[in-house]
């Protein structure tokens, strides 16, 4: 699957679920509660939890983790674009310019 296709897909998916009634400024908070479990499975795979209530997981739940918790972030990411009808191709074209733009020199 391409970008383009996952962008159509995660929209179709969320819009079936109900999940695209909520505006942006919602939308953003989900994104920050879904960063935050992104943070939480990097330290997991970084420096550990250190919870003498949590038993320590294997690499490969904790590598799944984290790629569920990036594909969280990434759908609330598409939802937001796809809100003000940006394209994943759009943004990541106009990100690069800009990287390059200023970092020229480098």
């Amino acid at each position: 699957m391409n970008i383009h296709e996952f962008q159509t897909w995660i929209g179709e998916f969320y819009k079936k679920r109900g999940w695209t009634k909520y505006g942006p400024f919602i939308r953003m908070g989900f994104l920050a509660e879904e960063t935050g479990e992104l943070a939480r499975a990097v330290r997991a795979i970084e420096i550990g939890r250190d919870r003498p209530d949590e038993t320590e997981r294997a690499e490969s739940e904790r590598r799944r983790e984290l790629t569920e918790e990036l594909g969280d972030v990434l759908g609330n990411i598409i939802l937001l674009a796809n809100h003000y009808n940006l394209t994943l191709e759009e943004v990541m074209e106009v990100h690069k310019e800009k990287l390059l733009q200023r970092f020229q020199a480098d």
